[in-house]
């Protein structure tokens, strides 16, 4: 559906926080909470890229009460597939890592297949 798309952390995480409608600055405290303190979204960004994210439709923009300026934000079953594709891409790098450097997952894919360890190549084919 979207070839080679790969999220910055900032984008997947904006959307992340998306998962109910949010204004910005709960977007920014949820992507910070969610992300242990390493993403931390300036305004300037923030905003930048919740703009970008309205024009490819992959989040709306609510309509704005009364009286209020803040500007809440929900994310769309496009935005939804999006994210969906992104955290299957990042199954998918953590997986490789793990069966090529020995980690959990491999061990457990391991397990389930009878086999020990990471997968056995040689002369790149897989010989297991």
């Amino acid at each position: 559906m979207f070839e080679n798309l790969a999220l910055t952390e900032a984008t997947y995480y904006i959307l992340l926080s998306l998962h109910s409608p949010q204004h910005g600055y709960g977007i920014m405290q949820q992507a910070e909470a969610l992300s242990h303190g390493r993403v931390r979204l300036a305004a300037g960004t923030l905003y930048g890229a919740l703009n970008a994210m309205v024009d490819k439709r992959w989040i709306v923009q609510l309509p704005v009460e009364d009286g209020s300026r803040k500007k809440n934000y929900q994310i769309t079953e496009l935005g939804l597939s999006v994210l969906k594709q992104e955290l299957e891409r990042l199954r998918e790098l953590v997986n490789n890592g793990d069966a090529i450097l020995g980690g959990t997952n491999a061990s457990a894919g391991a397990a389930q297949n009878g086999k020990t360890g990471a997968a056995q190549t040689t002369g790149g084919r897989n010989n297991g």
